[in-house]
């Protein structure tokens, strides 16, 4: 949640970033009457407290003539600090909605828009020329016995799938690659939960207007998480962290869920838009001061990652509108799609400033020994979706796909050949 100092003193500010994410302005007035209603019925209520502490000393001095008629006033007092007490509860709760209603503060610099509304940062390598019809990553993946979505939907229904014999050790390079280039880079590898509580979904910001695309389990009120943020950002939750030695750095590996509501004939071929994938997801920690040069880094680091892989792409500024309630600026790496000649995302880099953190009550001490609000910011490393890239991108005449240099090792073949 964003902060409410900063809203009393910025209110234009924060109505300019409600405008920027397509979002409705009002809502900025709406949290500061229900902030000026909470502060009202807080004073109101320590006025009262303090009044019946004064009379309740009078009452133990009194006379016996004078102690009733005090008594009988102390009772009023009682009572009417009861009925503020609930006054100051309700207020709290309609300030909490307010509060949670309004997405973080746009980061200054981020176009406005939606989600054809992105600024194309940069574009890295060549378009691949084949003189040949090339195939989809799924054909491909059934020609090569890597992939199988026909059982997978037998097994699990439809947007499931097996990786397998080839694909599995793909995948697995893919994500072991990107664990070692985490832990030189001084990265913690994690493998989280990935059943989570409800306030740790909603302090990461996922219950709000994508909450449609989160699994929960009803009979145990648990959720499963769509990316390993989830859990690395409740890790320290409720707790007060020592950075004075800089950042610190989680990379989460984990499986992922999503339900993909709405896209039902939106991308249904294949392993683009699946409910269940496999990812390595970087996870910070920082002073906010540091955050927008530690999101940098996590950009570079992923940009690592797709050099590794081979593929060309491009890196884009996403628009306010299509940043998702807890970032403030977010830059996503695209790969290019031979089949569907266009770029589609392979990794996302956020950066949520306080936002998360603030919900989840996540500290640090500055120089002063004064707790303050730590930062957060999250980056995709690898994920299944980065299989599609690498069949389309490196498929040969023959029907065979090369595998990039860096994952040969794990793979252990140079060229993938069609079976059967």
């Amino acid at each position: 949640m964003i902060d409410l100092k900063f809203l009393r003193e910025n209110p234009d500010v924060v109505r300019a970033s409600q405008r920027t994410r397509g979002e409705d302005p009002g809502l900025v007035d709406a949290l500061l009457e229900a902030d000026e209603t909470r502060r009202a019925a807080v004073l109101a209520g320590d006025n009262i407290r303090a009044e019946q502490k004064a009379l309740g000393k009078k009452v133990g001095q009194a006379s016996p003539e004078e102690r009733p008629a005090l008594l009988a006033g102390s009772k009023e007092l009682a009572a009417k600090v009861k009925e503020l007490e609930a006054e100051q509860h309700a207020a709290q709760e309609a300030l909490d909605r307010a509060h949670l209603a309004i997405s973080n503060v746009v980061q200054e610099g981020a176009p406005a828009g939606g989600e054809d509304d992105f600024v194309t940062l940069e574009t890295v390598g060549e378009l691949p020329s084949f003189d040949f019809e090339p195939k989809d990553h799924l054909t491909l993946g059934e020609s090569l016995g890597l992939i199988d979505m026909e059982r997978g939907a037998k097994v699990s229904g439809a947007r499931f799938y097996f990786l397998t014999g080839y694909g599995a050790l793909l995948q697995l390079g893919m994500l072991q690659l990107a664990a070692q280039k985490a832990t030189a880079n001084g990265f913690t590898m994690m493998i989280p939960p990935v059943l989570v509580r409800p306030e740790i979904m909603q302090g990461t910001g996922f219950l709000g207007q994508h909450a449609d695309e989160v699994y929960r389990l009803e009979e145990d009120d648990l959720y499963l998480v769509g990316t390993s943020e989830v859990p690395l950002a409740g890790y320290h939750s409720g707790e007060i962290i020592d950075l004075s030695a800089g950042p610190k750095r989680y990379a989460g590996w984990s499986s992922c869920f999503r339900r993909e509501a709405g896209s039902y004939g939106k991308d249904t071929r294949g392993i683009i838009r699946v409910h269940q994938f496999d990812k390595v997801e970087m996870f910070v920690y920082c002073k906010p001061e540091d955050a927008t040069d530690e999101h940098q880094r996590l950009l570079a680091w992923e940009r690592e990652m797709l050099a590794a892989i081979d593929v060309p792409y491009r890196v884009i500024d996403v628009a306010g509108g299509d940043l998702g309630s807890s970032a403030a600026r977010k830059f996503d790496c695209e790969a290019w799609v031979p089949t569907q000649e266009r770029y589609r995302e392979l990794s996302s880099t956020s950066n949520c400033t306080t936002f998360q953190a603030r919900r989840l009550g996540v500290r640090y001490r500055d120089e002063n020994g004064k707790p303050q609000i730590a930062a957060t910011l999250n980056g995709t490393l690898a994920t299944t979706r980065w299989l599609v890239a690498i069949l389309e991108n490196h498929q040969q005449a023959d029907g065979s796909v090369k595998v990039p240099a860096a994952l040969v090792p794990f793979v252990g073949r140079e060229v993938l050949e069609p079976v059967g």
